[in-house]
């Protein structure tokens, strides 16, 4: 069965989970880090994707972005993956794949979930206890989002820049979101939206999206639907079987 194409809308912001095979660890040594983030910094001109937020961990990688165009995605993901596949291989004297498989995937829209989506990537460190702050985490975005540091890899979306109209208003409000503790309910939804390849989009938005793409913004029940009654009865006659009559 072909698998189905990702959800993918331009300039359309979009969560990203790619995780190491086996669960293994992709970056041991802190030249990795850097070598993956050199290599995401030139080809996200190249490719054509604007990368909001990003947190490397150990064994696997966050990335929020928005894509200019539907292939932008698949060609930066392909085009990083291999290169820096072909530098741990050579680095670690080892060959064959790194990564789990396709990266997963979740369309993010509306400033609800967007800038919960920015939270979410850079509390990753966190929630793993492996710091105490997001800020303390070297390979992820939140120093520069919080205005601690500079980040040339970031491009700041619209709706970052709509908590505030000058940048100290702006980063109070952003460096505010993080005072609170993690939504469960946030945390399930992400998650089964980023493996699933669904969405997390704002009634507005759905509903500008054809019928067909509509479909697919959501999780479906597992197995198929269950027949009406004239086809339970066909069924059951090919079987040389009759309901029971009350």
């Amino acid at each position: 069965m072909p698998r189905q194409a990702r959800l993918i809308v331009p300039d359309i912001a979009l969560h990203i989970v790619q995780r190491g095979h086996d669960r293994r660890e992709c970056f041991r040594h802190e030249t990795d880090y850097l070598v993956y983030l050199s290599t995401l910094r030139e080809l996200l001109p190249k490719t054509g994707c604007a990368l909001h937020a990003y947190c490397l961990m150990t064994n696997h990688v966050h990335l929020l972005l928005t894509p200019a165009t539907a292939t932008a995605c698949a060609l930066l993901m392909r085009n990083l993956g291999q290169r820096y596949v072909q530098y741990f291989n050579r680095r670690y004297e080892r060959s064959g794949t790194l990564w789990e498989g396709r990266f997963r995937s979740c369309l993010v829209d509306s400033a609800r979930y967007v800038l919960a989506c920015y939270r979410y990537v850079e509390r990753n460190p966190v929630r793993a206890r492996m710091v105490d702050s997001p800020l303390a985490y070297r390979w992820s975005s939140h120093g520069g989002n919080a205005g601690e540091l500079s980040n040339a890899l970031l491009t700041p979306h619209a709706e970052y820049l709509a908590l505030g109209q000058d940048d100290a208003v702006r980063l109070a409000a952003y460096r505010g979101l993080f005072a609170a503790e993690d939504d469960p309910e946030f945390l399930a939804a992400i998650r089964d939206a980023t493996n699933g390849g669904f969405a997390l989009v704002g009634k507005s938005f759905k509903s500008g999206l054809p019928p067909k793409t509509q479909r697919r913004l959501a999780r479906k029940h597992p197995g198929p639907s269950a027949p009406s009654l004239p086809e339970q009865i066909d069924i059951l006659a090919e079987l040389g079987l009759r309901p029971r009559m009350s």
